[in-house]
């Protein structure tokens, strides 16, 4: 199983303090990637948990030039809010500034509020069908093609795009989202399965889905990645969590990989430097062992 720890950059408590020990604790401690959730202009009924958060993109072009070995990773970019030429760009230039080291993981999003906010009301009911011409566009402008590019939200013909990201055409998209539209959106174009809260159970329902989409592609299984938090000692929560002992937080991690999960985003919800240490070396101590 490799491990990705998710950063935290979110909430009334987040700071930079934080942030920067949490890539340090990534790089030293040999966590595969670091993770960025996003989030605009949410309203006060999600104000809670993403009203005050560090602009994704910003924050892993900052984390590119204090890190050399981790990879960084989107957890998701909600696409359909942003401009996709411009997401296109900014990811391209991530890749390029970081040596290669971009994940690029894409989602619809879930909030017509925050669609409303930034702009964009009337493309909420359309995401999934400008999530997938993101998709396309940004293959092709990573490809360093010079064809025209002509869909249904996006055309153009004279074009210059550079610099191109280092990993070309093969930076990994990785999607998430559960509904059946999503899951085949992962079979068909992805290059991973990023599934965020989901108990082992809830995914191995989901997993023949995005196989069946894969198979009827011509593609080989995306891989399977899933981001959770983890509380050592603490109770459920509303939300799936990884929670209870050591040996109860083991047993779960062992269940995602009997199902081909080889990869998992951790939240650890705390933000402070010594806090966020201590948990992390708590995990690596106590629950890594037992997996």
């Amino acid at each position: 199983m490799d491990y990705g720890l998710a950063l935290p950059h979110l909430g009334d408590n987040a700071n930079l303090d934080g942030v920067t020990a949490a890539v340090e604790l990534a790089e030293q401690h040999g966590f595969t990637d670091v993770w960025v959730t996003d989030h605009i202009l949410v309203n006060h009924d999600a104000a809670e948990e993403y009203g005050r958060i560090y602009e994704a993109l910003t924050t892993l072009a900052w984390i590119a030039g204090r890190s050399s070995r981790i990879k960084l990773g989107t957890s998701v970019i909600v696409v359909p809010m942003r401009n996709a030429v411009l997401l296109a760009k900014q990811l391209a230039t991530v890749d390029a500034l970081s040596n290669g080291r971009l994940i690029a993981g894409f989602g619809v999003g879930w909030s017509p509020d925050e669609f409303a906010n930034v702009g964009v009301t009337d493309r909420f009911h359309d995401r999934g069908a400008y999530t997938d011409e993101t998709i396309a566009l940004c293959r092709h402008l990573w490809s360093g093609s010079t064809q025209p590019f002509h869909g249904r939200f996006h055309q153009f013909d004279d074009f210059v795009f550079g610099p191109l990201p280092l990993q070309g055409a093969n930076v990994p998209i990785w999607i998430g989202g559960g509904n059946e539209r999503a899951l085949r959106r992962i079979g068909r174009v992805a290059d991973a399965y990023h599934a965020s809260s989901t108990s082992p159970a809830t995914l191995a329902a989901r997993i023949p889905v995005v196989r069946a989409a894969a198979d009827e592609a011509g593609r080989p299984m995306p891989r399977l990645s899933a981001r959770v938090r983890l509380e050592l000692d603490a109770d459920a929560q509303d939300f799936f969590t990884l929670h209870g002992s050591a040996a109860d937080i083991a047993a779960e991690i062992r269940a995602y990989a009997d199902l081909g999960v080889d990869h998992l985003a951790l939240m650890f919800p705390q933000r402070d430097a010594a806090g966020l240490t201590f948990a992390v070396e708590r995990f690596l101590a106590e629950v890594k062992p037992l997996v």
